[in-house]
C-alpha cells in the first residue's frame, strides 16, 4: 500500500514538472500581455494625451515626468526579464571532479556537519551524486525535475520566467523583481486618480473600452506590486545570509551556514564587486576573474569552518 501511493505521488509529480514545461511560451506571452495593457493604459490613454492636449504648465510636466520615469523603468525591467529567460541558470561541465573535495576531504554542502556539527553527526557520503543526471554534483547543486538537468546553486524553477533561476542569472531574477516591484508601483500611483474617479459622480472623459483598460492595469499593477515586494523582501534576507531558497529550507533547522561570510561579501558574491553593474544585469570581466562564486562551482567558506575539518 505504501509502494502504491509513493508511485501515484510520483506519477503525480511528474504530469506536474511536464505541465511546467509546457507553460514556456504562454508564461513568456502573459508578462508581454500584461506590459502591453500597462503600455496602452498608461501612455497612450492617460499620459501621453496629457502632453499634447493640456493646457497647464504643470500638467504638461507632470505628464512628461510620468512618462520618462515609466519607459526607463520598462526598459530595464524588459532587459532584465530577458536577459534571465534566455541566461542558462548553470549546468555541471562534463566530466567535473571536486578536487577541492579530494584533497581536503571536505564534507557535503547540506550535510549536517556543514551547519555547525561533528562529521560524525552525518553519515552523508562526502561527494554527492546525481543518480538522475549520473554524474557529481558540486557544492550547492541541485536536481531541477522540469528543466531535467543539476543546475547550480539551483534557487527555484521560476514559471513567470521559463527558466531555472541559478548561479549564472541570480542576479538577473533579483534585478527583474526589483524594477517590476519600482515599475508597477508608478504606475499604481500614476492611474490612482483615474482609479478614484471611477467611484465619484463626476462623468469620466473616455471610450468604455479606455476607462475599462485603466482600470484593469491598476487593479493588476496593484496585485503584482504587492505580491512581489513580499518575493524581493525574501530574497534580500536570502543575499544577506549567502543561502537560496532551497538551502534555507533544508537547513532552516540549523543555526549555522558554512557560506555566509557577512553581508558585505555575501552581497559581493551575487552582485559583484563593481559598484557599475550592480543595477544592471552583467558583471565586469574583473569581477569574474576575483569571484569564483560567480562561475557557480567554486565557493568561499567561513574560516572557522575549515579549521574544524
Amino acid at each position: 500500500m505504501i509502494l502504491r501511493s509513493g508511485a501515484v505521488m510520483a506519477w503525480n509529480v511528474f504530469r506536474f514538472c511536464t505541465a511546467l514545461r509546457g507553460l514556456g511560451s504562454i508564461m513568456i506571452l502573459l508578462v508581454l500581455g500584461v506590459v502591453g495593457v500597462t503600455y496602452y493604459a498608461v501612455v497612450l490613454t492617460n499620459y501621453g494625451p496629457s502632453i499634447a492636449g493640456s493646457s497647464g504648465l504643470l500638467d504638461v510636466l507632470i505628464a512628461l515626468s510620468v512618462l520618462v520615469v515609466f519607459h526607463c523603468l520598462l526598459v530595464m525591467l524588459l532587459w532584465c526579464y530577458f536577459s534571465v529567460v534566455f541566461t542558462d541558470p548553470g549546468s555541471v561541465p562534463p566530466n567535473w571532479r571536486p578536487e577541492l573535495d579530494e584533497e581536503r576531504g571536505e564534507a557535503d554542502p547540506l550535510t549536517a556537519s556543514e551547519f555547525g556539527a561533528s562529521p560524525a553527526d552525518s553519515g552523508n557520503p562526502i561527494i554527492r551524486f546525481c543518480r538522475k543526471c549520473n554524474q557529481l554534483k558540486p557544492p550547492r547543486c541541485h536536481h531541477c525535475s522540469v528543466c531535467g538537468r543539476c543546475v547550480l546553486k539551483m534557487d527555484h524553477h521560476c514559471v513567470w520566467v521559463v527558466n531555472c533561476v541559478g548561479a549564472l542569472n541570480y542576479k538577473y531574477f533579483l534585478l527583474f523583481l526589483f524594477y517590476t516591484f519600482l515599475e508597477t508601483t508608478v504606475v499604481t500611483l500614476s492611474l490612482l486618480p483615474q482609479f478614484i474617479a471611477f467611484f465619484s459622480d463626476g462623468e469620466i472623459p473616455g471610450t468604455p473600452g479606455t476607462l475599462a483598460t485603466t482600470f484593469l492595469a491598476f487593479v493588476l499593477n496593484l496585485a503584482f506590486a504587492l505580491s512581489v515586494l513580499g518575493f524581493l523582501i525574501m530574497h534580500i534576507s536570502l543575499v544577506s545570509a549567502n543561502t537560496t531558497t532551497i538551502e534555507a529550507y533544508e537547513k532552516k533547522t540549523s543555526p549555522k551556514w558554512r557560506y555566509d561570510l557577512g553581508r558585505k561579501r555575501n552581497f559581493e558574491q551575487v552582485f559583484g564587486m563593481d559598484k557599475r553593474y550592480w543595477f544592471i544585469p552583467a558583471y565586469s570581466e574583473e569581477d569574474f576573474r576575483r569571484i569564483p562564486a560567480l562561475h557557480g562551482l567554486e565557493y568561499p567558506s567561513k574560516p572557522d569552518f575549515d579549521v574544524h575539518e
